[in-house]
């Protein structure tokens, strides 16, 4: 099995995770419903102690983070199934189930046990399966 690190591959990912992100979360998309899911009204601030790079800069890691493990999954998958190709749709198809599968079941609890609620949960993990699924996709033609 092969496991080079299609980097150009993995930055690819991770700028279409960061833009679709960024669509998901957007002032005229979600964001506003996200806020007032959370209990917020007004406009939205920066938590105490924490800055906007900050806040980008460990967004980006994550994203890094996620794209990595995925090149490995996905990787595991081709070699798992011989049969199969690095097509989009299969890549697509591990994203979303790593997405669903991981980050969703994942963060569930979480959101329950903070009295968060489903719909925070249901927005928030919306983009990281989105933001996964699009990775996977991207990822596929570069393996």
């Amino acid at each position: 099995m092969d496991v080079t690190i299609p980097w150009l591959g993995l930055l690819a990912a991770m700028v279409v995770a960061f833009v679709a992100n960024s669509l998901w979360f957007g002032p005229k998309t979600l964001f506003p419903v996200w806020w007032r899911a959370l209990g917020k009204s007004g406009e939205p601030e920066v938590a105490a102690g924490s800055s906007m790079a900050a806040t980008f800069g460990l967004t980006l890691v994550g994203l890094f983070v996620q794209a990595l493990a995925l090149v490995w999954v996905l990787q595991a998958a081709l070699a798992l199934y011989a049969e199969a190709d690095a097509t989009a749709v299969f890549g697509a198809s591990v994203g979303l189930a790593v997405g669903a599968g991981f980050a969703a079941a994942a963060s569930l609890g979480h959101r329950l046990f903070s009295g968060q609620g489903l719909q925070v949960w249901a927005i928030e993990v919306g983009a990281d399966i989105l933001g996964l699924t699009l990775m996977g996709l991207v990822l596929s033609f570069w393996l």
